[in-house]
């Protein structure tokens, strides 16, 4: 009996230590990236230091670099796919588990699962091919003509630039979001909304007061996955954004992310200081990515710690 119990202990402390190293291989390959990306951007940031932020300059001739266009473009196309796709996602979600019949709710859940799956490079060449002309025909000479006065819809409707590449991300991040919202409120416990029900509550009461709440944790847990998804996009977003390095206030005109600049430079980029620009690129792009989700789960903390969950 008491060889049985040894080799259990000797058992659990095996997998105690198997599962450990395994964790910890997460932080030394989250290190591993860190250090390389500074490795490598030592040059760019010894040359243009804290100034590489704040331009806009990008000429690799006279081997001037400057981030401030690629974070502006990042930042942009991100919050134009979030503020498109979390509410939709959110509507869907609610439909598919509150309003919709079994015979629809599955196969509406299937597509919405399959769109997840479609490669990046499929959105941009739609979004080239289908996507731009549409908008170019018709929705940016509307807004133009309704908005025209605003800086943010002047300009040209030349079909590519910032306002497309973040419809083409929300369309991309809108089924993750969705499906994970889905699955966070079909778990919601059926005797907590009966009870509801049974109190004289309405569906919409129930859904705002009931589902909505009892899955926020997973609601927000859903947008910061989207998020994440959309901030370092490449393909698509580089078929429809433009690629031009100068700032523009309007959602016309052309741009680019810090991912699309990787994507269209990284192989051509010969001269070490070009090289080690993109690099610091990436670096930021990293610390961007690192700070968004670290301030997600302080924000999740102290919302578990206001319901009483902590």
């Amino acid at each position: 009996m008491e060889r049985k119990q040894a080799n259990h202990n000797r058992a659990d402390a095996v997998f105690r230590l198997a599962t450990g190293l395994c964790a910890s291989m997460v932080f030394v390959i989250m290190l591993g990236i860190l250090f390389e990306l500074y490795r490598n951007s030592r040059l760019s940031i010894g040359q243009f230091g804290f100034r590489f932020l704040l331009s806009s300059a990008w000429n690799p001739v006279t081997d001037d670099f400057g981030a401030l266009s690629s974070i502006f473009g990042t930042l942009v196309s991100t919050l134009i796919a979030m503020v498109l796709a979390v509410p939709l996602s959110l509507v869907i979600a609610l439909f598919l588990v509150e309003l919709a019949p079994p015979a629809l709710s599955r196969p509406v859940g299937y597509a919405i699962e399959l769109l997840a799956a479609i490669p990046s490079i499929i959105y941009g060449m739609w979004g080239l091919f289908v996507f731009a002309p549409f908008m170019s025909g018709y929705v940016q000479p509307a807004l133009s003509d309704s908005f025209g006065f605003l800086p943010l819809f002047s300009g040209p409707p030349m079909g590519i630039g910032m306002l497309s590449a973040g419809i083409i991300l929300a369309l991309m991040i809108l089924p993750y979001i969705s499906a994970v919202m889905r699955e966070v409120f079909s778990m919601v416990p059926a005797v907590v909304k009966e009870s509801a029900f049974g109190m004289g509550a309405t569906t919409w009461e129930v859904t705002y007061k009931v589902t909505v709440r009892y899955g926020l944790r997973g609601l927000l847990g859903a947008s910061f996955l989207g998020l994440g998804r959309a901030i370092g996009e490449t393909m698509a977003v580089t078929f429809v954004i433009g690629n031009d390095h100068r700032l523009g206030l309007s959602l016309f005109s052309p741009g680019n992310t810090i991912a699309s600049t990787l994507a269209n430079e990284f192989a051509e980029a010969s001269a070490p200081i070009y090289l080690s620009s993109l690099m610091e690129l990436g670096l930021i792009l990293f610390l961007i990515t690192f700070l968004i989700q670290m301030l997600a789960q302080v924000w999740l903390h102290r919302l578990q710690k206001g319901t009483g969950r902590a």
